[in-house]
C-alpha cells in the first residue's frame, strides 16, 4: 500500500508540475497581456467574488465523502445518489447568494452575466472535486491524477488555438477565456461522472433529508472557516474595483492580478504540503504522539523555501515583471515587491493552521479568521483610496502576518510548545544571510536569471549549513518513518 501511495503521489505531482506551470505562465499570463489590464482586472475581481462563496457549493461534502467512502466502499451507490441532489440544492443557494450580493454591490448587465458564467464555472469545479473524491476513495489514484489536470489540458489546447491558431480575425476577448473554462469543466465533469456512475452502479437519485442535515451540521464549522478565510484572501480585488471606480478600479485590479499570479502559483507548493500533513498530524494526535518534531521539520522546510523565494523575487521584481507582462510593468513590479512576501505567512499558516484543524480547534480558528476578515477589510478601506493596488498588497501582507502569528500562538498554547531560543536565532540568521546573498547577486554583473538561480542555490546551502533543511528527515514523511522524525 505504501509503495502504491508513493508511486501515485509522484505521478500526481509530476502531472501537476508539467501542466499547471504551462497553463499559469503560458495561457493565463498571455490572456492577461492580450486583453489588457482593465478587462482582465474586472474579470479577476468578479472571479474572486465567486470564489469567496465557493464553500457554499461544497460545505465540506468532498472531505466527508472521501474519508467515508474510503472506509466504506459499499456505501458509494447509496451516498452518491443522495449527495448529487444535495450538490444541486447547494448550487441553487450559491447562485441566489452571489447574485444577491452582486446586485447589492452594484453589478448590472454585463457584470451580472460575467458573474453568472464564472459562478457556473465554480459549480463545475466543485462538482469535479466531489466526483474525484469518490475516485480517489476507491484507490483509482492514476485516474484521479489524470482528471485533476484534464480541464487545464483542454484549456491549454483551446486557448492556444484561439490565441495563436489564426482561426479568427478578431483579437482574443476575455469572454472567450470564460467560455473555454466552461467547456473544459463540462468535458472533465462528464469524464469523471462516467467513471463514478460505472463504479457506483448508479440507478436512481435518492432524497435523504436526515443525511443532508447530518452532513451540513458536521461541516458547518469547517465551511465557516473557509468562507472567512476566503474573504481576507480574495476580497481585495473586488474592493479595488468598487472603491476606485470603473476604469481606474479595473486597471488597478489588473495590476494586482499581475503580482498575485506569482504568489498564487507559489502557494500551490505549500498547499500540496498541507494536504500531506493533515492526515499525518491527525494520526499522531489520535495516537497521542509528540507532534513538535514534525511541526518543526515542516515549518523549517516551508520557511526556508518561502523566505528564499520571496526575497529573490523582491530583488528581481522588475525583471520578473518585464519577463511576464507587456504593460504597466513598473506599477506591477512595485506591488509584486510587497505581495510576494505574503508567501511567508501563508506557508506558516499551512503548517500551524493544518495542525489546529487536525486537532479540532475550529472554533478558535474561526474567531481568528473572523478577526482577520474585519481587519483586512478595514485596512483596504483605508489604503486602497490612497495608493490603489499597492494599498491592497500591504493590507494582505499585514493581515496574513498577524494571522500567522496568532495561529503559532494558538498551536503553542494547545500543544505546549517550548520557546527554543537557538532555533529562533538560526531562523533569524538565515533571513539575514538570504538578504545579504540576494543583494550581492543583484549587484553583480550577471544575467538576472543566472543571479536569481544562484541566489536560490546559495540560500538552500545556507539553510542546510544551519540545520534548517534536512532532506533525510523530510523524505521520512513520504516513507512513513514518523518515529525517526
Amino acid at each position: 500500500m505504501q509503495r502504491k501511495f508513493l508511486t501515485n503521489l509522484g505521478f500526481l505531482l509530476l502531472l501537476n508540475l508539467l501542466i499547471k506551470p504551462i497553463y499559469i505562465f503560458g495561457i493565463d499570463r498571455t490572456v492577461q497581456n492580450v486583453v489588457g489590464a482593465e478587462d482582465f482586472g474586472f474579470y479577476f475581481a468578479v472571479f474572486n467574488f465567486t470564489i469567496i462563496f465557493n464553500i457554499l457549493l461544497d460545505f465540506g461534502i468532498t472531505n466527508f465523502n472521501n474519508k467515508n467512502i474510503a472506509q466504506n466502499t459499499h456505501l458509494l451507490n447509496k451516498h452518491f445518489s443522495s449527495i448529487i441532489i444535495l450538490k444541486f440544492i447547494l448550487a441553487l443557494i450559491y447562485f441566489v447568494i452571489i447574485f444577491g450580493f452582486g446586485l447589492i454591490w452594484g453589478f448590472r448587465g454585463y457584470e451580472l452575466w460575467m458573474l453568472g458564467m464564472l459562478g457556473l464555472n465554480q459549480f463545475f469545479a466543485s462538482f469535479i472535486l466531489y466526483l474525484r473524491s469518490n475516485i480517489s476513495a476507491l484507490f483509482f489514484f492514476k485516474t484521479d491524477s489524470v482528471i485533476s489536470v484534464l480541464d487545464r489540458v483542454l484549456m491549454i489546447v483551446i486557448c492556444s488555438v484561439l490565441l495563436w491558431g489564426n482561426v479568427t480575425h478578431q483579437q482574443f476577448r476575455i469572454e472567450w477565456f470564460i467560455y473555454a473554462q466552461t467547456f473544459s469543466y463540462i468535458i472533465t465533469a462528464l469524464v469523471a461522472l462516467s467513471v463514478v456512475v460505472k463504479k457506483a452502479s448508479f440507478r436512481k437519485l435518492n432524497w435523504n433529508t436526515p443525511f443532508f442535515l447530518m452532513i451540513i451540521k458536521q461541516s458547518l464549522p469547517f465551511a465557516l472557516l473557509v468562507l472567512l478565510m476566503a474573504f481576507y484572501n480574495r476580497f481585495d480585488s473586488v474592493m479595488i474595483v468598487k472603491l476606485l471606480g470603473d476604469a481606474q478600479g479595473k486597471e488597478q485590479s489588473g495590476i494586482y492580478a499581475h503580482a498575485f499570479r506569482l504568489l498564487d502559483a507559489s502557494n500551490n507548493f505549500a498547499y500540496l504540503f498541507s494536504v500531506l500533513l493533515l492526515p499525518i498530524f491527525a494520526r499522531l494526535i489520535k495516537e497521542t504522539q509528540n507532534v513538535s518534531h514534525l511541526v518543526r521539520l515542516s515549518f523549517s522546510l516551508l520557511f526556508v523555501v518561502s523566505v528564499t523565494f520571496a526575497l529573490t523575487c523582491w530583488a528581481f521584481r522588475l525583471q520578473i515583471t518585464e519577463l511576464m507582462y507587456f504593460h504597466l510593468i513598473e506599477e506591477s513590479a512595485v506591488v509584486l515587491g510587497v505581495l510576494i512576501f505574503c508567501f511567508i505567512p501563508i506557508s506558516t499558516n499551512y503548517v500551524f493552521g493544518t495542525l489546529l484543524t487536525a486537532n479540532g480547534n475550529l472554533k478558535q480558528l474561526n474567531i481568528v479568521a473572523a478577526s482577520g476578515m474585519i481587519f483586512n477589510i478595514g485596512l483596504n478601506l483605508w489604503l486602497i483610496p490612497q495608493i490603489g493596488a499597492l494599498g491592497s498588497a500591504w493590507a494582505s501582507l499585514v493581515t496574513q502576518s498577524i494571522m500567522a502569528i496568532l495561529q503559532i500562538l494558538l498551536a503553542a498554547l494547545f500543544f505546549k510548545f517550548q520557546f527554543n531560543v537557538k532555533y529562533v536565532l538560526r531562523l533569524m540568521l538565515f533571513c539575514c544571510g538570504v538578504v545579504t546573498i540576494v543583494l550581492v547577486m543583484r549587484n553583480l554583473n550577471l544575467d538576472w536569471i543566472k543571479a536569481f538561480l544562484i541566489a536560490n542555490v546559495l540560500s538552500m546551502l545556507l539553510a542546510m549549513a544551519l540545520g534548517l533543511l534536512n532532506i533525510t528527515k523530510f523524505l521520512g514523511l513520504f516513507t512513513g518513518r514518523l518515529k525517526n522524525i
